[in-house]
């Protein structure tokens, strides 16, 4: 990711200020399979912005490491870990996932909210434990006009079909997907 890139994401949470401990909740789109994700293990919230999902994550028992490109949110991230007493369940790092996905074990769950990079594909099936569980969701040009960080009608599953697909959705510019190794 460019210079430029990293300082547009970093004013954009500077502008929407510290993150709020009664914003935590499951990302909107997996809410109705909040149960389907564990309660033991470990995560990776990939492009986690300010730790919403990362603190869920950490809330439900599991060790998170969040990762972002912009500074800012990751410190937004550690602070909302602290005020909601998991910061030690949670670790956030920033990352250029340009570079693709940090060295480390296999996890239990890996999330990727609001963020596509078909570059990081392969990196997350072969991250994930066995039984782990993916939860994947990007812009669509489902219902959507076409654009650069958008997906095409059935990407995301085509993309994982090696997973045992769990549920998936597409539409009003969204596609999603829940898929276990």
């Amino acid at each position: 990711m460019t210079r430029e890139d990293q300082r547009r994401w970093d004013e954009r949470y500077t502008s929407k200020g510290p993150a709020s401990v009664g914003a935590v909740k499951p990302p909107g789109i997996f809410a109705a399979y909040a149960d389907m994700f564990p309660t033991t293990g470990r995560a990776f919230d990939i492009a986690c912005g300010q730790g919403f999902a990362s603190v869920w994550l950490a809330q439900r028992g599991l060790q998170v490491i969040g990762l972002d490109v912009s500074a800012v949110a990751i410190g937004q991230a550690r602070q909302l870990s602290r005020h909601s007493g998991v910061d030690d369940r949670c670790r956030f790092d920033v990352v250029d996932l340009d570079d693709g996905l940090p060295d480390g074990p296999p996890v239990d769950v890996i999330l990727c909210h609001k963020f596509r990079d078909r570059r990081l594909d392969h990196a997350c099936i072969e991250r994930l434990a066995p039984g782990g569980l993916l939860a994947m969701s990007a812009l669509s040009e489902v219902d959507a006009a076409p654009g650069p960080f958008r997906t095409a009608p059935g990407e995301l599953t085509a993309a994982f079909a090696g997973l045992d697909l769990v549920a998936a959705g597409e539409g009003q510019g969204q596609a999603w997907l829940l898929a276990r190794a």
